[in-house]
């Protein structure tokens, strides 16, 4: 069984798999820490292990998982890829972005693939068909959106997505203003994207990840092509992170 970490800004995301993909359990964590790796190992029939971080990695996290592992993956710009990464400075390229496009192209080998993640920052990520990653873009997430609209002005208040989930086309009091202002605005960015990319190529389909992705997609999806284009993974980091452990056991066993 494989162990695979996600090690994001706010939380980490965790997931036991099997070689095949398929995913045994999975975990959140608000606070994470070798006890919980320890944890987990004694647990569950644990083999192999990977993790991915955007901030840093407590170095008894790392030395845990590398004891307790037969093969263990500190997944960083170094790492073998089963994609080619075309990126010109791939020491700066957020590993959850590049596992995401892993995954997606795991899940749908043959396609043009376009990578949302809805998380603190809202990324957008090509692949090609060929499975070259081309590069991406970083926008504000939600919650920075909202967050910036507060700190920015003297009146307007804090609102949360959370509350928010079904939102009008047009808000009649400030709250409702701000929360269809920011989820539709960023609505409306992901439709551009797909409508710009459907001029230049007819065939590609989307992937949505992130905490935030729900909410985006409750606002995206109004059409028949749209609902056939969009694919809401929840776990598409993890599920990347664990093809990536099973590309580099497979090229130490050769």
């Amino acid at each position: 069984m494989n162990l695979c970490i996600d090690q994001g800004n706010s939380r980490t995301k965790v997931a036991l798999m099997t070689d095949e993909g398929k995913m045994i359990n999975h975990f959140i964590y608000k606070q994470f820490g070798s006890s919980d790796v320890e944890r987990l190992f004694d647990l569950y029939d644990i083999t192999d292990s990977i993790i991915s971080s955007v901030v840093n990695i407590e170095a008894a996290v790392v030395n845990t998982l590398a004891r307790r592992s037969q093969h263990f993956v500190l997944f960083d710009h170094n790492t073998p890829v089963p994609i080619v990464n075309r990126y010109e400075t791939p020491q700066t390229l957020g590993q959850d972005r590049l596992a995401a496009a892993v995954g997606a192209k795991s899940l749908c080998p043959d396609e043009n693939l376009l990578i949302i993640d809805a998380g603190s920052a809202i990324t957008y990520d090509f692949v090609t068909a060929d499975g070259e990653y081309i590069g991406g873009n970083i926008a504000p997430g939600l919650k920075m959106r909202f967050t910036m609209l507060q700190r920015m002005t003297k009146k307007l208040p804090l609102v949360e997505a959370e509350e928010n989930e079904h939102i009008p086309l047009f808000g009649k009091n400030t709250r409702d203003a701000i929360a269809a202002g920011v989820i539709r605005g960023v609505a409306y960015e992901v439709k551009g994207y797909m409508r710009t990319l459907r001029e230049k190529m007819p065939h590609f389909q989307t992937y949505l990840t992130g905490g935030h992705a729900s909410y985006v997609l409750n606002n995206v999806r109004t059409s028949r092509n749209e609902k056939r284009e969009i694919h809401f993974e929840k776990n598409l980091v993890l599920i990347g992170l664990n093809e990536i452990l099973c590309y580099n056991k497979l090229k130490i066993e050769k």
